[in-house]
């Protein structure tokens, strides 16, 4: 059952219980992030959900960045038995979901509405505060954009120069038109649930129910079925209207054979449906935002350092980067003219080509002296575009000599690249006995939060997410000795987040 604050008068130092879903693999970063952002307690996970408590406004929720999508928990318990009763019985267990424990439903609708309330007071001092700035900018304003230092992407930049003026200035204009609509859209949906909630019967209040199941319960209901006895239940209880087109509420609910979850989406109307993933600053996706925060997460960028990605494709991971640590001097690399334009275009979109530069050059052949880098974090490609077989060796052993000694390279992996470095003879591990690492210094798990399957297997905060994977070989390469390894799921496919640290100079 939920843990939120009871009553009207809840305010952000009481603390409030959400839950993020994750892409699996991506767990541990949340647990992480949200502790470290949010200053968050509580904190437990189930595959795919990370749950924990805070007092952080809407303002700071939204800046995780290592989350699909966040809810203000309402019900969290063990799953349905849906083995040996009938549909009637089930039903009547769906419904005790509101029917026990109203209170608990009240209390979040309480909270939800103190949230929005509170970021609308927010944003409009915000806007009042920045109303004389933004006449001050505007009469001063100069741009010097920074012109790219190669020569290479000068020509690419060129050729792109040649469409008309018009177009170019267009587009930046049209994304934000774009922007100013959604946010005045969720404005707008914000004060209408308010003064929807400020009703102490809530009567007028709109609803809408959102199912996911899987597992056994799938087998035997629809997410159809599981919504329409949901919504009876709501309209029963308390009075509330369904409206399945624009409801001032949504309820989400996931049903499987591990837990039971109720929750409503924080940042999420049917007006302006954005995942906290979608990010507005990357105007072509490449790598998916959550992936790419987590990489440079783990690269333990400090400020004035040399970050370096070989293989940058749209830039997304230097994106990501940047935003977040912003006192850095980050260079990205690509052999494919596209992949620099769409890059450039993104860096322009995200106001950040003077801090990142591009070079067109090959990752086995980098001009940078060696141990000139501090952090080098890189998407190795793959795929059936990408044959790189063997390659994975050359291209890493290119990285470990421009890196200097003590510096990180991260690096996303996919199945037969992870196989290839784990079976390189350069340095084998030690093993042990029972066939698994010695205790060397460096050395942890690789993460697999998939293995774990039942409800008593969530983390509490004093518990470390390492602690539930298998131990994974993982050989140094050369002077590159393994910190930590996870797996996450690209989609369709499998993959791996690889640390390595450089533990000495070439040829010592």
């Amino acid at each position: 059952m939920v843990a939120s604050p009871t009553g009207s008068g809840w305010s952000p130092t009481a603390g409030a219980r959400f839950f993020c879903t994750a892409g699996r693999g991506l767990e541990p970063f949340l647990m992480r992030e949200v502790r470290a952002r949010l200053a968050a307690t509580q904190v437990e996970y189930i595959s795919g959900k990370v749950f924990f408590t805070t007092c952080s406004d809407l303002n700071m929720l939204k800046k995780l960045k290592s989350a699909e999508r966040l809810f203000l928990l309402i019900k969290k318990q063990f799953p349905l038995n849906v083995s040996s009763v009938s549909k009637g019985n089930i039903f009547n267990e769906m419904q005790r979901l509101v029917n026990d424990g109203p209170e608990s439903w009240l209390s979040a609708i309480s909270v939800w509405k103190n949230l929005l309330e509170l970021d609308a007071k927010k944003d409009q001092l915000s806007q009042r505060d920045a109303n004389p700035l933004k006449r001050k900018v505007g009469e001063n304003d100069v741009t010097n954009p920074k012109k790219l230092k190669t020569e290479p992407m000068q020509e690419l930049q060129e050729s792109r120069e040649c469409q008309p003026e018009k177009q170019m200035e267009e587009e930046p204009v049209e994304q934000g038109d774009f922007l100013m609509n959604r946010e005045k859209s969720q404005k707008a949906f914000q004060n209408e649930v308010v003064k929807a909630a400020d009703d102490p019967s809530q009567k007028d209040l709109t609803f809408r129910v959102s199912c996911r199941c899987s597992g056994a319960i799938a087998k035997t209901f629809t997410a159809q079925e599981v919504g329409r006895v949901i919504g009876i239940a709501l309209m029963k209880q308390f009075g509330w209207k369904a409206d399945l087109r624009n409801p001032n509420l949504e309820i989400f609910i996931h049903l499987n054979d591990i837990y039971s979850v109720v929750g409503i989406p924080v940042f999420s109307s049917f007006l302006c449906r954005v995942p906290l993933a979608s990010r507005a600053y990357i105007k072509t996706a490449g790598l998916r935002s959550t992936i790419a925060w987590a990489m440079a997460s783990l690269a333990e960028i400090k400020a004035g350092a040399f970050v370096f990605d070989p293989m940058c494709g749209l830039g997304t991971i230097l994106l990501e980067a940047a935003k977040e640590w912003p006192d850095v001097y980050y260079v990205g690399a690509d052999v494919s003219d596209s992949q620099l334009l769409g890059a450039y275009d993104n860096l322009k979109a995200a106001g950040l080509q003077d801090k990142i530069e591009l070079l067109k050059v090959s990752v086995t052949e980098l001009p940078l002296p060696s141990e000139s880098v501090d952090v080098i974090i890189s998407d190795i490609p793959f795929g059936k575009k990408f044959k790189l077989g063997k390659d994975i060796k050359n291209i890493l052993q290119e990285m470990e000599r421009v890196l200097h000694v003590g510096g990180t390279i991260v690096l996303l992996l996919n199945n037969d690249h992870h196989r290839r470095l784990q079976d390189c003879e350069q340095s084998g591990i030690p093993l042990n006995s029972k066939g698994s690492p010695t205790d060397e210094p460096g050395i942890e798990k690789c993460l697999s939060p998939r293995e774990k399957t039942d409800l008593s297997d969530t983390v509490s905060s004093s518990s470390e997410a390492s602690s539930q994977g298998g131990l994974d070989k993982m050989p140094p390469v050369g002077s590159l000795v393994p910190v930590e390894c996870y797996q996450v799921s690209l989609g369709r496919t499998e993959a791996f987040i690889c640390k390595y640290r450089k533990s000495h100079s070439l040829g010592l």
